[in-house]
């Protein structure tokens, strides 16, 4: 993975810890959208199911679900990172509440930031254990 994105070594950890949490949270936004889509390939190839279902996983009430059962599983700075996530001044829509959407800009500026800095291995523990923790809950 690391070799095909070389266009990420324009973009210093330095440089990444000066964007707006926005932005890195519109980043982890679309890299949480693209591993939520593949791991579903696991449980459909009906593209209705998988809209369905990815949809449901990405939305900002189970974000705010999964940070809450991930949050002791992350790191000090990892934390510090979802803080100014989740502060940022954002319009939450009208399909969750305003401390949710918060929570889920939050989560996705932490993977944002993970994928900006490179630190993949990390990215995929921290999307596997939301995923999960979401993928549970929807079972139940």
């Amino acid at each position: 993975m690391e070799e095909s994105l070389n266009f990420l070594s324009d973009i210093s950890a330095q440089e990444v810890r000066t964007l707006s949490p926005l932005v890195t949270a519109h980043i982890g936004d679309a890299y949480f959208h693209l591993y939520t889509r593949t791991r579903l390939l696991k449980v459909t190839h009906r593209i209705n199911n998988l809209h369905e279902l990815s949809a449901k996983i990405v939305s900002a009430i189970s974000q705010a679900e999964a940070y809450k059962n991930i949050e002791n599983f992350l790191t000090d700075d990892e934390r510090e990172i979802f803080r100014r996530g989740r502060n940022a001044k954002t319009h939450a829509p009208r399909s969750s509440t305003v401390k949710e959407y918060h929570a889920s800009t939050g989560f996705e500026a932490l993977l944002g930031e993970l994928f900006l800095t490179k630190k993949f291995s990390r990215l995929d523990e921290i999307c596997a254990a939301a995923f999960n923790s979401i993928f549970e809950e929807m079972a139940t």
